[in-house]
């Protein structure tokens, strides 16, 4: 009898195990090549595992809700259609297949905090716990509905809605200098809703909860700042109308103005550091890299944020192949789990719906986003040798949203100053 093993594969650099969310095919199932077997999510990104090979799943070695380690076999399928499940010991020849992102978001962090002795927590449920304030202690009192009393993301949420009207307080740490005692905030509860007669109530899918989630969480922990810069940007306008449809026929695809943006972001955060960064503590880490994250909008309304990894080393071309790259895999649900991880700065395009301008949410542990806004003619002051004029010109507003605590609006204006004379002195004669 020849069968397979299908193996947990490899979901990223730092991540060890992922949990089974829900069985896709039963024991008996016959499988044809590439069939979605099971879902599998870990605190950074839910993906399907595929078949690849056809036959029957004879067997399968875990039940949902379990974690499992990445390189542990999890399901067996019969190549020849034979029933019988090889002995224990038995050789297997196995498969270790790549799983197929089809919900993602980069949103989590991991708990500083260890298990007690004998209890283990999911990443997912340690991230939960991170991001609500609920102690190890109080971790440890909830009853798990998991497989060997294992704590699960549901039983997390239950413990949650039934914590109290109050959170426990934030304690805000008076400077090292003072002796005056913390003070106490406390978190004030959202408003009661009641539907009425007509309403449609429709519950958020889990990616919807894990950006709600993630934005509330980065609005406790940022006192954010937005600044804000018009941007005169007539050259490029006519830089890209020049070579759009030469570069779409030489190269096989469009070329939009992102990628001048994410070339001037990356100049900029060279020249100011201190944005490019992340906040531990009291402490500040500069970050070496700069990879610049692309916030894309899905077809189903959810959002994903793909990041390209040292813009500042890419030529225009290659930033430009990058971004096609990516997004285009983001709608079609393609990325792979490395490709959401690693940002240290996001740009966000509200222009693309036509709005104006926005203040954008900062995508911890980063500490600043930038929002581009739509690009509309509007009439201008134009400086020349004879006098000012008025002309009509291509303007943007570019916005600027960042963490108070390490970047103050000098600084916020400084990084938007450099982005602006990069913008307006772009050269519309320049190659690409």
């Amino acid at each position: 009898m020849a069968t397979f093993e299908i193996i947990m594969p490899k979901l990223g650099e730092s991540i060890i195990e992922a949990t089974i969310t829900k069985w896709l095919k039963s024991p008996g199932d016959m499988i044809a090549e590439d069939d979605a077997l099971v879902e599998i999510a870990t605190d950074k990104v839910d993906s399907e595992i595929p078949s690849p090979v056809e036959g029957k799943l004879l067997k399968r070695l875990f039940e949902e809700g379990d974690v499992v380690p990445v390189g542990t076999p999890i399901a067996i399928i019969s190549l020849d259609g034979s029933d019988e499940v090889p002995a224990e010991g038995a050789i297997v020849e196995q498969a270790v297949v790549e799983a197929v992102p089809f919900v993602t978001e980069s949103v989590a962090a991991e708990t500083t905090e260890e298990a007690t002795e004998g209890r283990y927590y999911s990443p997912l449920v340690k991230s939960i716990a991170k991001e609500e304030g609920i102690s190890l202690k109080e971790l440890d009192s909830i009853a798990g509905s998991g497989k060997e009393g294992r704590v699960t993301k549901e039983d997390v949420l239950v413990f949650l809605k039934n914590r109290g009207n109050v959170l426990p307080a934030v304690q805000v740490v008076a400077p090292v200098q003072s002796s005056a005692p913390a003070k106490q905030l406390t978190k004030v509860d959202a408003p009661k809703v009641t539907s009425d007669a007509g309403d449609t109530i429709v519950e958020m899918d889990r990616m919807r909860r894990l950006i709600a989630d993630h934005m509330v969480m980065s609005k406790h922990v940022s006192p954010h700042v937005t600044s804000f810069i018009d941007v005169d940007v007539t050259n490029i306008v006519n830089w890209r109308n020049k070579v759009k449809d030469t570069f779409l026929k030489k190269e096989g695809e469009k070329i939009t103005f992102t990628p001048i943006f994410f070339e001037a972001a990356a100049q900029s955060l060279k020249a100011f550091p201190q944005v490019n960064a992340s906040v531990d503590g009291y402490n500040i880490i500069l970050r070496k890299n700069i990879n610049i994250g692309m916030a894309t909008a899905l077809p189903n309304g959810n959002l994903i944020v793909p990041v390209i990894k040292n813009v500042d080393e890419k030529s225009l071309l290659g930033i430009t192949k990058n971004v096609n790259d990516l997004a285009n895999r983001a709608r079609a649900n393609k990325l792979q789990p490395d490709e959401i991880q690693g940002g240290t700065f996001t740009i966000t395009n509200f222009g693309s719906f036509d709005s104006l301008t926005g203040t954008p949410i900062i995508n911890q542990p980063q500490v600043a986003i930038l929002a581009v806004g739509a690009i509309r003619k509007q009439p201008a002051v134009i400086e020349t040798e004879y006098g000012d004029v008025i002309a009509i010109r291509h303007i943007m507003i570019l916005a600027l949203a960042y963490d108070h605590r390490v970047v103050d609006g000098a600084l916020g204006g400084m990084y938007l100053k450099k982005m602006k004379e990069l913008l307006e002195g772009f050269d519309s004669n320049r190659a690409i």
